[in-house]
């Protein structure tokens, strides 16, 4: 039998372990409640001033990323002129003649870019112009060039200058637009061409040319340079990593264009067809073309040292100012094609706004009307048909012309466009001559409403109206109407 004492000492020591393991148990459970309401009260305090990825990111340590290019503009506002930066190649031989072109459309302090010019500035060209895009110098290429054994060097600056225009690094940039000295850019249609499309992925946005032939030699699946190019910023980003490495994959394609379409082609990203870019692949008088050119906001003219100037009272840098005035007005609308007709007098109208007017002394049908006449040459000389990757009119189908003066608003909001008569185009043995009904009108004014065009799904109709004996004739275009037929 156990001692008294033994029992005692035994029966102290299970209490003992007892009342230990409610200490530790009570301690325990204590601190974790208390973790638990602090983590709590920690959250709800910080939910009122951070959002709770924010919060909870706080926990982990933040990863570092391997990319030397991340995308500075993740974000869903509406893209506007800041989210664009334009990268303009040139030379110094062609710099100065070509200045003007850029002079027309740039805007100091609200279009971003830069000149890329082939070599350092002389004394003659110094100081630079605050009115034109800041310059950069190429980078030497040549020892891409002797490396690369490329059949045509020159192009390897081009390409080259995507990089280069990218270095620059500027914050928040959603679109690069490549583009030349002689490239005229709508930069507000610009804006709005490129808010349709999720700048956060990949995306070449272009153009073919207007003449078969050029898409035959160079490829019918890149953009034509000229007109400009649009590069999403991932996608520019992607590129210029390697970018060197893809100009040495090529060396024997001779045209800068299919050089850059060969490098997106290599991230599977297929070209994108916007039709207000115009390379203007073509030669002679283009005022049939410009005056029905396709159904989208007008983007870009290139090539316009090629042809003759598209006022034909002015020269060529006075026509691009000029055309610039209407579309201060109104980008959306300039050059946006709308035929509408008084039958009374069996008259057709085909208005390209803020450029031209065409009366035809007859009736012609809307899809007849929406073909250029042929005014105009291709650029390939003696090309047999097809010429031209759209239909065209013959040219001897003439009607009455007038062309662009002035542009103002009147008192209700309203714009008020004037377009006065011009010796219609001569072509010799062409049989049909009109009725000379149209002989009196000396001045068309066309009236649109001050609200810029959202959506170009559908053209405008408009209603006509003509005092006999009255030497101007009033438009006023307006929106179509629910099941309304322009015939």
């Amino acid at each position: 039998m156990p001692s008294l004492a033994s029992m005692k000492l035994s029966a102290l020591k299970q209490k003992t372990r007892f009342l230990s393991d409610n200490i530790v148990f009570n301690f325990g459970g204590a601190l974790a409640i208390s973790g638990l309401v602090c983590v709590v009260c920690v959250f709800f305090l910080n939910s009122f001033n951070y959002p709770s990825s924010t919060f909870f990111s706080s926990l982990y340590p933040k990863r570092t990323s391997s990319d030397p290019y991340p995308n500075p503009s993740r974000t869903d506002s509406p893209t506007n002129v800041s989210h664009l930066v334009f990268g303009l190649v040139t030379a110094v031989a062609t710099w100065k003649p070509r200045k003007p072109y850029i002079d027309a459309w740039w805007q100091p302090n609200v279009t971003r870019g830069y000149i890329i010019i082939d070599k350092p500035l002389s004394e003659e060209f110094l100081p630079w112009p605050s009115t034109s895009p800041p310059y950069r110098v190429s980078d030497d290429t040549s020892k891409l060039e002797r490396e690369s054994r490329h059949v045509a060097p020159i192009m390897v600056r081009m390409v080259h200058a995507i990089l280069e225009t990218f270095r620059e690094g500027d914050k928040g940039v959603r679109w690069y637009v490549m583009g030349f000295d002689d490239s005229v850019f709508f930069v507000d249609n610009w804006v709005d061409a490129l808010a349709k499309y999720d700048h956060t992925k990949y995306y070449y946005i272009g153009d073919y040319s207007e003449c078969v032939l050029s898409n035959l030699f160079f490829s019918f699946d890149q953009g034509f340079g000229g007109g400009g190019i649009a590069l999403s910023y991932p996608l520019a980003a992607a590129m210029v990593k390697d970018l060197k490495g893809c100009i040495r994959r090529y060396p024997f394609v001779r045209s800068a264009d299919t050089i850059i379409q060969f490098c997106v082609d290599e991230f599977g990203v297929p070209l994108t067809v916007e039709k207000g870019i115009h390379q203007i692949d073509l030669l002679g008088d283009i005022s049939g073309y410009l005056s029905a050119l396709p159904q989208s906001p007008l983007l870009s003219l290139h090539h316009l040292d090629f042809v003759d100037p598209i006022f034909p009272s002015m020269d060529r840098f006075q026509s691009t100012n000029h055309l610039m005035k209407a579309a201060k007005f109104d980008q959306s609308r300039l050059l946006q094609q709308t035929i509408c007709y008084l039958r009374p007098q069996n008259w057709s109208f085909s208005v390209s706004w803020g450029y031209s007017v065409h009366i035809y002394e007859t009736i012609h049908p809307r899809s007849m009307l929406k073909r250029p006449l042929e005014t105009f040459r291709p650029w390939v000389k003696n090309a047999k048909p097809p010429k031209f990757m759209f239909n065209t009119r013959w040219p001897c189908e003439t009607p009455r012309v007038f062309f662009f003066e002035s542009v103002g608003k009147t008192v209700g909001n309203q714009i008020v466009t004037t377009y006065v008569r011009s010796a219609s185009p001569v072509y010799p043995n062409c049989e049909w001559k009109g009725n000379n009904s149209t002989d009196n009108i000396k001045k068309i004014q066309v009236i649109t409403s001050a609200t810029k065009r959202k959506e170009i799904e559908r053209s405008e109709c408009g209603d006509i109206v003509h005092v006999s004996g009255s030497n101007i004739a009033e438009i006023k275009l307006r929106d179509c109407k629910d099941d309304e037929i322009i015939a």
